[in-house]
């Protein structure tokens, strides 16, 4: 039985415009679509790097502050990882885009809107490489976690202080042992950012939704989207397996595959 208000002539003429569908497969290059979908693809690429730097960059230093002796740096990166990761990356993006600025004194916020050019895009790389460094510093914890506690032991007594010790000899260890999480850590925050466009950012996903609501050949530009989030993610994939397989060490981490 149909819904009342929801006509039985209109489903019939929604399923013949489906069926009348005509595929258009010259969007994909023609002007101006084709540089836009084009844009898009390089407005992803460069936006998740920036981000996953970032997220780098934090997510170790988060990591290393969860495992220190010191209570107060467990505590403050303990902090850090339940706040970013226990809010969907989604409102997150809305707070940094739409909330934050408004917290700002006045000219504060006159010189954020007028200066920082391209601001829905900084705010996208913010947001998504804090997220992504909460994750990050997990599995940096993991890998800390999974050292042998000879190699502290014999760190410390070659008298090391415990800056150098992370930083020359359990840091490397661990990030080699962590590579394939990494890797889908990557790949996670590169497909999150397509959440981008919901705050401005015409980036593939966007992009594509734009193109169809300009010519109507939603199915090809979408089409076309999964194909480049199909293709760069079996990149780097096979990017990271070779860097895996240069960093490996014989006799200390598993079984080479």
């Amino acid at each position: 039985m149909l819904e009342e208000g929801f006509p039985e002539q209109a489903i019939r003429e929604s399923d013949c415009s489906v069926l009348n569908y005509t595929f258009d497969w010259s969007v994909l290059w023609r002007e101006p679509y084709g540089e836009l979908l084009l844009t898009g693809i390089f407005t992803t690429i460069h936006l998740s790097l920036l981000a996953w730097v970032l997220a780098l960059v934090v997510g170790i230093l988060v990591g290393v502050a969860r495992v220190l002796p010191n209570h107060l740096t467990r505590l403050v990166g303990f902090s850090y990882v339940q706040l970013f990761r226990n809010i969907p990356l989604l409102l997150q993006l809305f707070i940094w885009y739409f909330v934050l600025p408004l917290l700002l004194p006045r000219p504060a916020q006159s010189w954020l809107y007028r200066n920082v050019p391209d601001l829905p895009y900084f705010m996208s790389v913010v947001g998504l490489g804090l997220y992504t460094a909460s994750r990050v510093a997990e599995q940096v914890r993991a890998g800390l976690a999974s050292c042998p506690s000879g190699l502290y032991e014999a760190a410390s007594a070659s008298g090391l202080s415990t800056f150098h010790v992370y930083r020359y000899v359990i840091l490397p260890y661990a990030l080699r042992i962590i590579i394939p999480p990494f890797t889908a850590e990557f790949l996670t925050c590169f497909k999150n950012s397509a959440l981008a466009m919901t705050i401005g950012v015409m980036e593939t996903t966007g992009a594509s939704y734009q193109i169809d609501s300009l010519t109507y050949h939603g199915l090809e530009t979408t089409t076309a989207a999964s194909l480049v989030y199909i293709a760069i993610t079996l990149s780097v994939v096979l990017f990271m397996s070779w860097v895996e397989r240069r960093v490996w060490l014989h006799g200390m981490i598993g079984r080479r595959s």
